[in-house]
């Protein structure tokens, strides 16, 4: 068995009823807060007025899209000028690494560039960040459970990462109640996201026994709950997909990603579009491309293990199963890359980015250029890949 480090936010509480019930806790961090939401505040009204409630002096910071430099730069200056003693972030994926860059950057004496990864210097903190607690909104990106949080730097036209483990959260509150009745819309974009956050972490080269328990149980269950909220409404579902985006931020986390997200982020940077979005678009063929490339035969049958969970929750033929992956999502909504406003220009440097990427390094198996650029391609459209 191999020597491995497992790292997690301090406290998780998971379950419907736990986002109300954990309000005294969040007072305690501090009696002047930051409140971190997405674009309408008023979805976080309820927490807001519950903290007030309890004595904490609160001070809201919306976030409308995913963060960039000066969005950041922007929290933490009004944090600063609060003097806020804790940030608590309820939103989606970008709401939540917003939330904890601003909880790392309002304690630490440099410049933003001394932190961020690849277009800086790459440096730890110099300070303990605020107390940070996060709730997640969506179903996705699992950020409430990870140590870092991305960051598009629009003049490198890139996202990166200010990364660091005591950017762990000390709090995270995965109250699946919070995702009901999300848009279909965005129910798929972040399920995908989910989905391929758990399946890349399991076929990664730096696996460990506790991602792949989490993995083995979370990726039919996935598959299986999205395909249940593309019909409808669905609690149960909810509560399964909630429950696999948790995995996945502790997956990834502690294991790595692979050549979806080793694409993906590059993409974002350079063309703006969502990285859900992105994500479900290239994962059945990036999955193809694995398959065919990989020569281990463990890997090899994980990856016969994922062809069949795909077949089941989608009733086809396990060899089918990439081509029924990129079909049903095609059929429930989500567009291809041309779609998502991905040029030819996007996509071959992304491809070049992409080869040195820090996701590129867990792949199961080294792609080249050429391959990533087929990979891109194919999934332009809402065409299947080769089975």
């Amino acid at each position: 068995m191999p020597a491995f480090v497992f790292a997690t936010a301090t406290e998780i509480r998971f379950g419907r009823g736990t986002a109300r019930a954990a309000v005294p806790t969040l007072a305690g961090f501090g009696r002047r807060a930051l409140l971190v939401t997405g674009r309408t505040p008023e979805r976080a009204a309820w927490l807001k007025g519950s903290l007030e409630a309890q004595g904490v002096v609160v001070t809201t910071f919306p976030v409308p899209g995913e963060p960039d430099v000066s969005m950041i730069e922007a929290g933490v200056a009004l944090a600063r000028e609060a003097e806020v003693t804790s940030v608590i972030a309820i939103g989606g994926g970008a709401v939540i690494d917003a939330g904890k860059a601003i909880a790392a950057l309002v304690p630490a004496p440099g410049a933003m560039l001394d932190h961020l990864e690849v277009v800086g210097k790459g440096l730890p903190l110099q300070a303990d960040p605020l107390p940070f607690a996060a709730l997640p909104t969506t179903a996705g990106t699992g950020a409430e459970v990870t140590r870092n949080a991305v960051i598009a730097v629009p003049e490198a036209r890139r996202k990166v990462s200010l990364r660091d483990v005591r950017m762990l959260p000390r709090l995270a509150i995965v109250d699946p109640g919070l995702t009901d009745h999300c848009p279909k819309d965005v129910t798929l974009a972040s399920g995908l996201d989910a989905v391929t956050q758990v399946i890349e972490p399991y076929i990664c080269t730096k696996s460990n026994p506790v991602t792949d328990a989490l993995c083995r149980d979370a990726i039919p269950r996935g598959l299986a709950a999205l395909a249940a909220l593309m019909q409808g409404e669905d609690r149960e579902a909810r509560d399964a997909l909630a429950w696999v985006s948790l995995c996945g931020g502790l997956a990834l986390a502690n294991a790595g990603l692979g050549v979806v997200h080793g694409l993906a982020g590059p993409l974002g940077g350079l063309s703006g579009a969502a990285h859900g979005a992105i994500c479900g678009a290239l994962l059945p063929h990036g999955l193809a491309s694995n398959d065919r490339a990989v020569t281990d035969p463990a890997i090899k049958a994980r990856i016969g293990e994922i062809r069949g969970w795909i077949a089941s929750a989608l009733d086809c033929p396990p060899d089918a199963a990439f081509a029924a992956l990129a079909e049903w999502s095609a059929s429930c909504g989500l567009p291809g890359l041309d779609s998502q406003g991905v040029s030819a220009d996007h996509r071959g440097e992304a491809a070049a980015m992409a080869a040195t990427s820090s996701s590129m390094k867990a792949n199961p198996v080294p792609l080249d250029e050429t391959v990533l650029g087929q990979i891109l391609d194919a999934a332009r459209y809402s065409a299947p890949p080769l089975t």
